[in-house]
């Protein structure tokens, strides 16, 4: 893709896809970055940064590892950030898998009793509670076999499978949270269950990481745009996923959070790959998601090392950076979703997006 044609092109990257192993102990965040700059900015910038870069392409994860980058990498950050269009998504897999718990395996029991488990976040405020308070409530080992066991289940879909789920669930202190775990603890509700062992229904995150993504990019765009990523195995599957979005031409919007609307169909209108070594571009979206994986490993005391995440999160504009992590500021969750169609949404994706090509 060249820099010639008038639309406007988002270079996008990813880092800690592991599927549906929402449970990796080496890569705990996963996200991904998109970046509206052209081949000569992103050059210039390089050169500017890095003169006396060596290195075939620029890697974040090669350059952090030098504390004199570090004045670098930040510059460069702040460049990129003051001066053009970007987002960063990141999110905490084990609360991502947590949140599906509570899609899954609880919601559709309130869903028959004509319960909106969505309205104002309610379903946000519960995968919190139980991702923050759940080990000590539950039992340590107890929930850490529930969270296996659940993400087995939404894997295998097999008779076993579930069947080990609810057995992990009774084996928990749910009777502690029975709002939360009573729906398979005490009934092995067939809803929640059927739902686990929807064909096609998955733990792999990364349409709701390209959701957050081509959302604002929708809103960042002046009008119809291009995508182009690197070739990596891994986002050969956002590639595949992306280009569904665009395929998909029926008119629908929903609203996700208070800042955020999806419609349909989009301005995104078309995704290609590139060889990164090929495309500076391409290399800065690299330098973006691997500096926001890094500083949440560092945030989470996962890792030591890189740059200062404090130094780095001040960077940002409020609107440039998305995350889901777990939050106990429940009063300030509802009003942020507060009439939002998140459960709508979930059904849109599922009946409309992630069935067979």
């Amino acid at each position: 893709m060249t820099d010639d044609l008038a639309m406007e092109c988002f270079r996008i990257d990813e880092s800690g896809y592991t599927g549906f192993d929402l449970l990796n102990a080496d890569q705990r965040f996963q996200g991904a970055a998109a970046i509206a700059i052209s081949e000569d900015d992103a050059e210039r910038l390089i050169k500017q940064h890095f003169p006396k870069l060596k290195a075939p392409e620029l890697k974040y994860r090669a350059l952090s590892k030098r504390a004199n980058n570090h004045p670098r990498l930040l510059g460069l950050m702040r460049d990129l950030l003051t001066d053009f269009k970007c987002v960063t998504y990141v999110c905490d897999k084990r609360f991502m898998l947590t949140l599906m718990f509570v899609d899954y395996a609880v919601e559709p029991y309130y869903y028959q009793r004509n319960i909106d488990f969505y309205a104002d976040g309610q379903n946000y405020a519960m995968a919190s509670m139980l991702h923050m308070a759940g080990p000590a409530i539950l039992g340590k080992p107890q929930f850490m076999a529930l969270m296996v066991s659940f993400q087995n289940a939404m894997k295998e879909k097999t008779v076993e499978s579930l069947n080990g789920l609810v057995a992990a669930a009774q084996a928990t202190n749910w009777e502690q949270i029975p709002e939360a775990l009573g729906p398979l603890a005490k009934y092995a509700a067939p809803e929640c269950l059927n739902a686990i062992a929807t064909p096609g229904l998955s733990t792999d995150v990364a349409i709701i990481v390209l959701q957050s993504l081509i959302t604002r990019m929708e809103v960042m765009a002046d009008g119809p745009y291009q995508v182009e990523h690197d070739q990596s195995k891994n986002l050969a599957t956002y590639n595949e996923l992306i280009q569904r979005f665009i395929d998909h031409t029926d008119t629908a919007r929903f609203r996700s959070t208070e800042i955020t609307t999806l419609s349909f169909p989009l301005n995104l209108s078309s995704v290609s790959q590139v060889d990164s070594k090929q495309s500076s571009a391409v290399q800065l979206a690299d330098v973006m998601i691997g500096a926001a994986i890094e500083a949440g490993n560092n945030l989470a005391g996962l890792r030591t090392g890189g740059l200062d995440p404090e130094k780095l999160l001040a960077l940002y504009a409020d609107e440039q950076f998305i995350h889901m992590l777990p939050s106990i500021d429940f009063e300030e969750q509802r009003r942020f979703r507060q009439g939002t169609q998140t459960g709508e949404l979930i059904d849109y994706f599922a009946t409309k997006l992630m069935g067979p090509p």
